[in-house]
């Protein structure tokens, strides 16, 4: 059984924790996409973490975590959270790397920074992790795939080769200081040291792992908003972060994927540039953001303050519809309960006429919210932590989210009412039964 935890939004959906407690009940956590430029956030019995590379199921001791193919894979950045794991008393984890990814070079991370100073005012709001550069080279073919760092020569003469072509653009485009082929080569061979007790041919041990009935959990990052196909174009990532990638990026034939659950926050939050409709400022915003999250709503990478907004129904029947969702995960319940009344985005107006589907960036930048307020818990319950069944939550509560789930569409079967392991009710959906 193959099961994906991805998001319907713009990223920042609360998607380590489901997968920290789906990892639970699985065998093999696998991570398909993307690079260490966003991170999740995980509270367990171990204390609070932020992941960027390895997998949100790297804390129990019977499952195997898995760097699939289609990661941008920063060698030392993987080190460096496997230490800072180890160091807080987790056992050492299980870990594949495999022999497909392809890696960030130190010269991406560069190029990223060069970049955004170039743009200026028109930059992309990029994490500097050399994530564009890094997708940019692989589909370009001038990639460094894990499998290279075991061929000396080929590894050599490459080098050489693409030091030449990345010291035209450093020379005359950025006016910085030029690639050194040797330190280069020395650089790579530490990561060849660091890496080689890890790699494997990862499809394979998937395809074994199938056949023996085992439970894999893909997890992605950011949500379908952030899709360079489907999403905000061109303020996105570069890689997809769809469930349907997650079949490419693991390795593994489509139709394994058998369950697919969307992670959708309570309300909207963004790190980044880009159209984003729900949006709320000033006080109001600055109070959602304190409350947010655990210990606010602030990037896992970057630090930055995320930009914040009232759940947006249209994005979030779109990013469900594009992941294929069988099940929704609704997170972050508990933060609303501060509110007297809770705004809703159910439509966006544009050029005058009301619209419930997601449209193209250029008219997405046109758009402007239609909201529908709805009733907060205050006076019944403000704080639903602890509640273990939906019944129990307070009856605004309760209609809080079965409204939204009329207008996304997609059967709400998780509710995370709090940032722990533990805070999560299981519910029982109309949907599903149709």
């Amino acid at each position: 059984m193959v099961k994906a935890v991805v998001g319907a939004n713009w990223g920042d959906e609360g998607k380590g924790k489901i997968t920290d407690m789906l990892a639970q009940k699985a065998d093999i956590i696998v991570r398909f996409q993307g690079g260490a430029n966003a991170g999740h956030t995980i509270v367990n019995d171990y204390g609070k973490f932020a992941l960027h590379t390895l997998p949100s199921g790297v804390f129990y001791d019977h499952t195997t975590s898995v760097i699939g193919n289609g990661v941008a894979l920063n060698i030392p950045v993987l080190f460096e959270e496997i230490k800072s794991i180890t160091e807080r008393n987790v056992p050492m984890p299980r870990i594949l790397v495999s022999d497909r990814a392809q890696m960030v070079m130190p010269y991406h991370i560069l190029f990223d920074q060069y970049e955004e100073e170039r743009l200026g005012g028109k930059s992309f709001g990029s994490t500097k992790s050399g994530i564009a550069p890094f997708y940019s080279d692989k589909y370009a073919k001038v990639g460094f795939q894990v499998s290279e760092l075991f061929d000396e020569e080929l590894l050599k003469e490459k080098v050489v080769r693409i030091c030449e072509m990345k010291n035209v653009t450093l020379e005359h485009l950025y006016h910085k200081p030029l690639l050194n082929p040797d330190e280069l080569l020395a650089t790579l061979q530490e990561y060849k040291d660091m890496v080689e007790p890890y790699v494997c041919d990862v499809s394979l041990f998937l395809d074994k792992a199938l056949k023996e009935g085992k439970t894999i959990l893909l997890e992605g990052q950011l949500g379908t908003l952030k899709d360079p196909d489907h999403g905000i174009y061109p303020m996105v990532t570069s890689s997809s972060t769809l469930a349907a990638y997650g079949a490419i990026g693991a390795g593994i034939p489509p139709y394994e994927i058998g369950q697919v659950i969307t992670v959708c926050k309570a309300y909207s939050s963004a790190v980044g540039a880009g159209a984003f409709v729900s949006e709320i400022f000033g006080e109001e915003a600055d109070e959602l953001r304190r409350r947010g999250g655990d210990g606010g709503e602030f990037g896992v990478t970057t630090g930055r303050p995320r930009r914040m907004g009232w759940f947006d129904c249209v994005a979030s029947k779109y990013g469900c519809r594009l992941q294929g969702t069988t099940d929704v995960a609704f997170t972050v319940l508990d933060v609303l309960g501060y509110l007297d009344e809770i705004p809703v985005c159910i439509g966006y107006e544009i050029d005058g006429e009301v619209t419930t589907e997601f449209p193209v960036t250029s008219k997405l930048e046109k758009a402007k919210p239609v909201l529908k307020m709805l009733p907060g818990w205050k006076e019944e319950r403000e704080d639903i932590r602890g509640i273990q069944n939906f019944e129990e939550l307070p009856e605004n509560c309760k209609n809080y989210v079965n409204f939204i789930e009329e207008q996304i569409g997609y059967p709400i079967t998780m509710v995370s009412n709090g940032p722990g392991r533990k805070d999560i009710i299981y519910r029982e959906s109309p949907l599903k039964k149709q």
